[in-house]
């Protein structure tokens, strides 16, 4: 049967912070261990993660940050030390997501099953390194969910959040029209990136985000939430299309 034009046809998620609380407890802590072994005298407190996050990309976020508060290589090295570093900060970030210690955001796993019960198209939209972004669709969802699941991540696009282009790459690989997407997201960058490709956007509040605006947001929610309490269901991410 042919769909309707105004029938949802895929279910997008951001990575950090929509699938996983990933960015305080799992990135940031990576990033510092990453930093420890190397020998540099760096570590990113919550508060400087926090600030950092409104940069978008793990290496940008660097490059941020040594631009901000000195170099310790010289110019000449930099590229260099920011490849290795950022190397070295994802197989951390892996490992601690294959210990299972950073756990699914509420509801995540419940959509996910209801959207594969659906035929809808799923996929991951992240600015995150491809390989940690992987790691947590096949660890944290399993093999058999990451089967139906689209990886966009890192460095496929030219530019990071909030420009549009890592959703209207997802949108042109798996032939989407974008009035028909609803993405799941947790920040302003992100939301902006969303809405900036012509997709509906949800916004499931994460540790570092509850202060930024959302005002573009078609729904904004803490979670999407798990019986017995209060949940965002299919239904719900249906209706939010015109």
């Amino acid at each position: 049967m042919q769909q309707g034009r105004h029938e949802m046809q895929a279910l997008i998620f951001d990575c950090d912070g929509v699938l996983v609380d990933t960015e305080r407890d799992g990135h940031r802590v990576a990033f510092n261990e990453a930093f420890r072994q190397i020998g540099w005298n760096t570590v990113w407190s919550v508060e400087r993660y926090g600030e950092l996050l409104t940069t978008a990309g793990g290496k940008e976020r660097m490059r941020r940050h040594f631009d901000e508060e000195g170099w310790p290589v010289p110019d000449d090295a930099r590229d260099a030390a920011i490849a290795r570093l950022h190397k070295l900060k994802t197989d951390i970030f892996m490992q601690l997501i294959e210990s299972g210690k950073l756990p699914l955001r509420p509801g995540i796993m419940r959509i996910v099953d209801e959207a594969i019960a659906a035929g809808l198209k799923i996929a991951v939209c992240s600015t995150s390194n491809e390989r940690a972004v992987q790691a947590v669709v096949d660890k944290m969802l399993g093999a058999a969910r990451a089967a139906h699941i689209r990886v966009f991540a890192g460095d496929v696009v030219p530019k990071k959040k909030p420009d549009p282009a890592i959703y209207n790459l997802a949108a042109a690989e798996l032939s989407l029209d974008p009035k028909r997407c609803v993405v799941v997201e947790d920040s302003n960058t992100g939301l902006r990136a969303a809405k900036a490709a012509g997709m509906n956007c949800i916004v499931t509040i994460s540790s570092y985000t509850a202060e930024e605006d959302f005002t573009l947001a078609d729904r904004v929610v803490p979670d999407l939430g798990d019986p017995p309490g209060a949940v965002v269901a299919l239904p719900d991410l249906r209706r939010l299309i015109a």
